[in-house]
């Protein structure tokens, strides 16, 4: 099955208390790394939170970003101790003439140290359950939409493999050419130079020595072995990226060689072609989980 690494996920839930709010995001990686970014006071839950997002995809660098509202109950603190202190030093400032009584509220509340805003967390059974459901449904859609890019890319991989084989058609039908072309070259060369009593064996032997010099027999029957297992590969239910890359390297192994064998400009301009296609294979592989 094609699944792209690269995808984006998103998911909201609520009740009475919290919303939770969660973001993900996939670019390509190596390995499976989830980085979970997420209030200090969650720690705990980074990883449940990533035992959900291995569930939907084994390769790629994951980003999850977690918003929570709710979680944190703001409490104001007055000091009424330090406010009767500032009190009583304003009073002695101020004099036997001045209204001791009145004292500004408002005045008071700024004076340093006077006010206290604290924080506390307010987590409760139902906040788990919440945060996880939130996860998965951020996952699923997050899996949907690699799905989906994964679809897209085996289509272009399917047309891709379609060219190749056209190709490797067009190479077996001047493979058979090229020995016969050699030997009216060499027979040319000699009527040339006026020798006509040609040791046939000498000429059979020079052709044979072409021959095998120039076979790709085996190479074209390896190659058609990899896109027939590059195609079953399409097909399976699990993690195939790898796999595919390395089927992709070996078919640029066979192209490579019968590139280097074939005295043809025919099968020569077949092979620059594949080697494009399998470029493009290989950039395309690289985004798939």
């Amino acid at each position: 099955m094609v699944v792209s690494m690269t995808g984006y996920g998103k998911a909201i839930l609520s009740n009475e208390q919290y919303k939770i709010h969660i973001e993900m995001k996939a670019v390509n990686h190596r390995y499976l790394e989830t980085i979970v970014r997420m209030p200090r006071q969650l720690l705990a839950y980074e990883d449940a939170i990533k035992k959900i997002v291995a569930e939907y995809t084994s390769r790629g660098r994951v980003e999850v970003f977690v918003t929570i509202e709710g979680l944190l109950q703001r409490t104001l603190q007055i000091d009424e101790g330090l406010i009767q202190q500032y009190k009583k030093a304003i009073e002695h400032l101020s004099g036997e003439g001045q209204n001791k009584s009145f004292y500004n509220p408002i005045d008071l509340l700024k004076l340093p140290e006077v006010t206290t805003v604290s924080e506390v967390e307010q987590i409760n059974d139902n906040f788990e359950e919440l945060l996880l459901t939130t996860t998965e449904n951020a996952c699923q859609q997050f899996f949907d939409v690699k799905c989906k890019e994964g679809g897209q890319l085996k289509k272009d991989l399917i047309e891709r493999l379609t060219a190749i084989e056209e190709c490797k058609k067009q190479i077996t039908v001047h493979s058979p050419l090229v020995l016969k072309s050699y030997r009216e070259k060499l027979q040319s060369k000699l009527a040339e130079v006026e020798l006509t009593a040609v040791d046939e064996q000498r000429l059979l032997t020079e052709l044979m020595l072409f021959a095998d010099r120039c076979d790709i027999s085996e190479e074209l029957v390896r190659l058609t072995s990899h896109l027939e297992l590059f195609n079953e590969t399409l097909q399976i239910k699990e993690s195939i990226g790898r796999k595919l890359d390395f089927i992709v390297q070996e078919m640029n192994r066979e192209v490579n060689t019968i590139g280097s064998k074939a005295n043809s400009l025919d099968i020569s301009k077949q092979v620059v072609e594949i080697k494009n296609n399998l470029e493009k294979i290989r950039e395309q592989v690289q985004n798939i989980e």
